[in-house]
C-alpha cells in the first residue's frame, strides 16, 4: 500500500482473524513492514449470552488524524425535518452536523464539511456525496421534482416501501447553489443511491495492470520496441489515481 492511498497518511489495512470463541481485528501496518497489530478481541460465550469486547491498547493511537465517521440517530437532534426549500444555509461551515430523509427512503447528512449518504435502516455511513471542496460556500435545498403519481417511501418499521411496490418512488432534486448563482444538481446514481464510487477497485485496478505489461511485452517480443505509447480507455471512470476526498470538478462545479 503506498502513502497516497489513505486519507490520514498512515499506510494501513484491517483483518479479522477467526479463533475458536469468536474472532480478532487486527491492523497490518505496511509502513512498517507488514508488522501485525491487534486491535480488539471479540469473544462468543454461548448463544443467551452477551458477546464481550477487549480493546486492545497501543501506541499507534497516540495522534490525532483519525478520520471519524458520524452516524445519526433518531433521538440524536440533528434530523432536519422540512417540505422542501433550502434545508442549510452554509452546509460547508464547520461543526455543521445534521442529516435528512429524502421521500424516496435515501438518507444524507452533513459532517465535517462533506455531504455523506447512510444507510436507509441502520443509519450507518456508505460514502461520500459531496467533498469539502464542493460544498464550502454553498447552500443545499431539497424540492420536488417528479410527476404527481410518485410514491412516498413509508417510515413504518418492517414496511419500508410496501405501499410503493406498483409504484415509482417520490423523486426530488438535491442542489447546491451560491449567491453567485452557481447551481450544481447532486444526481443519483443509477441504482438511486447517492455516495461516489470514486477510486478504482484495488484487484480490477491490478488486472489492468497486468494487461498493460502484456501489452508492453507483446511490443517488445513481436517488433523490438522497449518504449511504447501505451494508455488505457475505460468508462465511465477517468481517473485511476487518488482517494476519496474530492468530487468537484474544476470549471465545472468549482470556481477556476
Amino acid at each position: 500500500m503506498r502513502s497516497g492511498t489513505t486519507r490520514d497518511g498512515r499506510q494501513q489495512s484491517r483483518l479479522l482473524r477467526g479463533t475458536e470463541n469468536g474472532f480478532e481485528v487486527l491492523s497490518v501496518n505496511h509502513a512498517k513492514g507488514g508488522e501485525v497489530r491487534l486491535d480488539a478481541t471479540i469473544t462468543y460465550t454461548s448463544d443467551n449470552e452477551e458477546t464481550a469486547v477487549a480493546a486492545h491498547p497501543s501506541e499507534d493511537y497516540d495522534h490525532e488524524q483519525f478520520f471519524s465517521a458520524y452516524t445519526p440517530s433518531d433521538d440524536d437532534g440533528c434530523e432536519i425535518e422540512y417540505d422542501q426549500g433550502t434545508i442549510l444555509e452554509d452546509a460547508g461551515a464547520d461543526n455543521v452536523v445534521c442529516w435528512w430523509k429524502l421521500k424516496c427512503g435515501r438518507v444524507l447528512g452533513v459532517h465535517e464539511g462533506m455531504v455523506v449518504e447512510y444507510d436507509e435502516s441502520t443509519l450507518a455511513p456508505l460514502g461520500l456525496v459531496v467533498a469539502k471542496d464542493e460544498l464550502a460556500g454553498r447552500k443545499v435545498a431539497v424540492v420536488d421534482s417528479g410527476l404527481d403519481a410518485e410514491c412516498f417511501m413509508s417510515e413504518e418499521v418492517g414496511m419500508e416501501g410496501a405501499d410503493c411496490v406498483d409504484q415509482d418512488l417520490m423523486e426530488q432534486a438535491v442542489i447546491l447553489y451560491d449567491d453567485e448563482g452557481r447551481v450544481t444538481v447532486v444526481q443519483p446514481n443509477e441504482d438511486g443511491s447517492y455516495w461516489r464510487k470514486i477510486v478504482r477497485n484495488k484487484m480490477i485496478r491490478m488486472k489492468e495492470v497486468r494487461r498493460e505489461k502484456a501489452a508492453k511485452a507483446f511490443m517488445k517480443s513481436n517488433f523490438g520496441k522497449e518504449e511504447v505509447d501505451l494508455v488505457s480507455s475505460w468508462g465511465p471512470y477517468v481517473t485511476t489515481s487518488g482517494t476519496a476526498k474530492n468530487t468537484g470538478v474544476e470549471g465545472l462545479t468549482l470556481k477556476k
